[in-house]
């Protein structure tokens, strides 16, 4: 054990041997515990998100109303969507503040405010109570889940790596988007629990409610673990050398366009992607594959457990083998499997579903492991939440939170099932071209200015 691990290991110790140098000197929080706060915030936004997808029929029904499902369906999506376009202004917003007074306060507030946004869906009247103003707060209430969406993985992920040892920095990245998975996945089972519990009619009356609701009881217990963290030591040494930046979104549209270029296509499988392979897929294995919403959700959790397994395993071989050959296996994959996977789960057949659904989701799980590590990698200290967070937030705009409507609206106007696949298969080969146009990051240092 280096004398660096000693001395975080045991932040009790006072007086520093003389020859450390003055980041070694001071005695950092275990990045375990950086990483417990880090996971909790991003298993809120992706539950909060991931409960307006899965809930989508119903919504459909409560806050829309047309003679045609299909519309009804796809105006849902449409307000699934509109919250994605306020997540660059969110991760402008929280990038700055993140990069200007601490990445700690920011993150506490984009959890809070996520929050508020979901339990408030819970509360509203629907559509025969208020009319149209039942939809107009329902996507008010959505564009504040975006708002604060926008700052929170970018801005974990920052956090994580700057508090993490460098041999382990992918590892630990990796975990902290498995809070995505995890998210996502309390939102499928508590779904897949509510429509076996309850009769359609009994959730369309009032039990729809209560997964909005439950997100009070994590967003509290992550508030409170987020506010006893301490900001991490290279973000307090920039601030104390009075190296922050007056406007740090500027400085890194001045400074380093051709990384945020890169983060913007790198992205294209982990966001767009993953919307099709989770939440869109829920409701295509019931549109197209003719299964029950029971189904659809248990394909929907079984590919989210398997991904929370994958994804740490693919941040660890990306500190082992690095960064550029897991992001090619993962898009690789997704890339060449994506049309026959959507055969599968088109087939009718359950175990065709399961196995069609989970293959897409590990694709996008591997290339997830290397991804946020690789972001942080390119980007120097003063411009790094900013970076991240409209990095991030471009590609989710343009093809994550799109990616459920868009699906919809190509097989209503082609008439095929498998139209889809086909967005999918164009998100991979996006990431896949992004990766041949950068430089392997494995084991350097993160960049200071």
């Amino acid at each position: 054990m280096t004398t660096t691990e000693t001395l975080a290991d045991n932040p009790s110790s006072k007086e520093p041997s003389p020859q450390l140098s003055s980041e070694q000197e001071q005695p950092k929080q275990s990045p375990l515990k950086v990483v417990r706060a880090a996971v909790i915030g991003t298993v809120v936004e992706y539950y909060d998100f991931g409960i307006y997808g899965y809930m989508a029929t119903f919504i459909a029904t409560l806050f829309f109303v047309s003679g045609d499902d299909t519309t009804a369906l796809m105006e849902t999506f449409a307000t699934f969507a509109v919250a994605f376009f306020m997540r660059i202004p969110g991760g402008i917003f929280f990038g700055h503040m993140g990069d200007k007074y601490g990445r700690k306060n920011a993150l506490s507030w984009t959890i809070l405010l996520m929050v508020i946004a979901t339990a408030a869906i819970g509360l509203l009247p629907g559509y025969v109570t208020l009319g149209v103003w039942a939809t107009v707060l329902l996507v008010l209430a959505r564009c504040l889940q975006g708002f604060a969406a926008g700052g929170e993985l970018g801005g974990a992920n920052a956090f994580v790596a700057e508090s993490a040892p460098t041999h382990r920095r992918a590892t630990l990245t990796s975990m902290v988007n498995t809070g995505t998975y995890i998210g996502s996945l309390i939102a499928s089972l508590l779904v897949l629990a509510l429509t076996s519990v309850f009769t359609d009619e009994e959730i369309l009356d009032w039990a729809w409610r209560l997964p909005f609701l439950l997100s009070l009881v994590i967003g509290v217990i992550g508030v409170w673990m987020r506010r006893n963290l301490e900001d991490t030591e290279q973000f307090k040494d920039m601030a104390d050398s009075g190296e922050t930046k007056k406007v740090p979104v500027l400085e890194l549209l001045r400074t380093s366009k051709a990384s945020l270029v890169k983060i913007i296509f790198l992205g294209a499988l982990i966001t767009g992607g993953y919307y099709i392979a989770s939440v869109y897929a829920a409701t295509y294995l019931r549109t197209a594959g003719g299964h029950s919403s029971n189904i659809a959700f248990l394909s929907t959790s079984f590919a989210l457990v398997l991904g929370v397994i994958t994804l740490p395993l693919a941040g660890y071989a990306a500190d082992r083998f690095g960064r550029r050959p897991v992001l090619f296996a993962g898009s690789g994959a997704a890339l060449v499997l994506g049309i026959p996977m959507f055969m599968m789960m088109s087939g009718g057949s359950v175990w065709q579903a399961i196995v069609g659904q989970s293959v897409l989701f590990i694709a996008v799980s591997v290339t997830n492991g290397a991804s946020y590590v690789t972001y942080v990698e390119m980007l120097k200290a003063s411009v790094r939440y900013s970076g991240l967070a409209l990095g991030n937030n471009i590609t989710n705009t343009l093809l994550g939170g799109t990616a459920p409507f868009i699906a919809v609206w190509l097989i209503h106007m082609t008439g095929h099932s498998l139209a889809p696949a086909g967005y999918f298969v164009f998100c991979a080969a996006l990431t896949l071209g992004a990766v041949f146009f950068i430089t392997e990051t494995k084991g350097t240092e993160l960049q200071t200015d």
